[in-house]
């Protein structure tokens, strides 16, 4: 059994381009804002990157946090592109309405079903009804250089469950209703560049030091201990933030607190509108 209470969460984009990539997941991919924060400085555990300045946060998915896997969308006002590695490889949605909105919409439906989010970011598209019974968003899919060494880190030390396995992929996850992570061997080492991202997932506060303590046994990288993250008007959440063997961020955040600042902000599309109209940066 896990040592982990787990819980897939998210996955963090720098984006670019705020008002494109807002056009982007609610008109085309048919997503929801969920809620939107802004921020006077830099994050202390580093959410919006290396980078000392103004930035927002805004959540989109098909449900709310609780019961869905969402997208946090980290905007650094001033920063008009970043580098991409090959560190992200995409993520899968069930949505043949996606394509549907894409086609009326003249977004570019590249080969295989994949569309681009501004910033480049590819969304893979299976062509089936989007569910109501569960969550359309199937999997992260991550670059790494030793599926071998991988799978003992995700598997052996994190604990999470195997779904699946190829020579070149693996797919883990806490539970079989939730989103998973896909694992693809690219033959070479991960570059990250500028535009990396990071995965989060939740688990309960008491597990945390337990976390810190068997990846410090197994002599991993723990890249922020546990700190306080405080947003402005909701609640304050424990967060330690992990690398894996190719330095993929991963952040464990205290379910107590994430449940209480994830809540559903029925104003969070007007908010976002209402900083992409004032953004004169």
């Amino acid at each position: 059994m896990a040592f982990i209470t787990g819980r897939a969460l998210h996955y963090v984009f720098k984006v670019p381009d705020r008002k494109q990539t807002a056009i982007f997941y609610r008109e085309i991919l048919g997503m929801k804002v969920l809620r939107h924060e802004e921020f006077a400085d830099g994050c202390e555990a580093v959410c919006n990157g290396p980078y000392a300045n103004r930035w927002s946060k805004t959540m989109v998915g098909y449900g709310p946090e609780s019961t869905h896997f969402a997208m946090e969308l980290t905007y650094n006002y001033g920063v008009k592109s970043y580098e991409k590695g090959n560190d992200f490889r995409g993520i899968t949605i069930r949505s043949k309405e996606a394509l549907q909105r894409a086609k009326e919409n003249n977004w570019p439906i590249l080969a295989g079903n994949i569309l681009e989010a501004p910033g480049g970011y590819k969304f893979h598209i299976i062509d089936e009804p989007q569910p109501t019974d569960r969550d359309p968003v199937v999997k992260v899919t991550l670059s790494c250089s030793n599926l071998t060494k991988s799978i003992n880190y995700w598997n052996g030390v994190l604990g999470l469950k195997i779904f699946g396995r190829t020579d070149k992929t693996v797919l883990l996850g806490f539970k079989e209703s939730e989103a998973k992570l896909e694992l693809e061997e690219i033959g070479g080492p991960v570059e990250r560049a500028k535009a990396y991202g990071r995965i989060a997932f939740s688990c309960l506060a008491a597990e945390q030091p337990k976390i810190a303590k068997k990846i410090e046994e197994h002599k991993h990288t723990i890249f922020k201990p546990l700190i306080s993250l405080d947003t402005p008007g909701k609640a304050t959440v424990r967060v330690i933030i992990l690398c894996d063997p190719d330095g993929h961020e991963i952040c464990f955040v205290d379910e107590e607190g994430f449940s209480q600042l994830s809540q559903v902000d029925p104003d969070g599309d007007k908010l976002l509108d209402r900083y992409i109209a004032r953004d004169k940066s």
